[in-house]
């Protein structure tokens, strides 16, 4: 059974910088595309970053530039990269896993999520 554990999450200010880590188990990490997703109060769940096995990108259009994903097949491990942080990203962040490497494809797993609140 795939877990994901999500960490990193926080309260910081506006322009400050946060790194999310994720922690995947229980599956081949190395053959699954991976993302970050964020749903804020009263909004419905939004992707922030994907990336497939082989390391491709994408990001939402309000990422660019300022966040940045990667993952270590090493560690199985996920990571996202925020800089400029501002009011608006206040969200809870999940890490998702998922088949295939579009990433329009549906989550097969996701974790429960760490909260970043950024003020301003």
């Amino acid at each position: 059974q795939v877990q994901l554990e999500e960490s990193g999450g926080g309260f910081v200010q506006a322009g400050e910088s946060l790194s999310l880590s994720c922690k995947h188990s229980g599956g081949v990490f190395e053959i699954t595309s991976m993302a970050w997703h964020r749903q804020a109060p009263g909004s419905q769940r939004e992707l922030v970053a994907h990336i497939t096995p082989g390391g491709t990108t994408t990001y939402a259009d309000f990422a660019k530039g300022r966040f940045t994903v990667s993952r270590d097949n090493t560690q199985n491990t996920l990571t996202l990269q925020m800089n400029s942080l501002e009011p608006e990203d206040t969200a809870v962040y999940y890490c998702a896993a998922s088949r295939g490497t579009s990433p329009g494809n549906a989550v097969q797993h996701w974790g429960r999520g760490t909260q970043v609140t950024v003020s301003s």
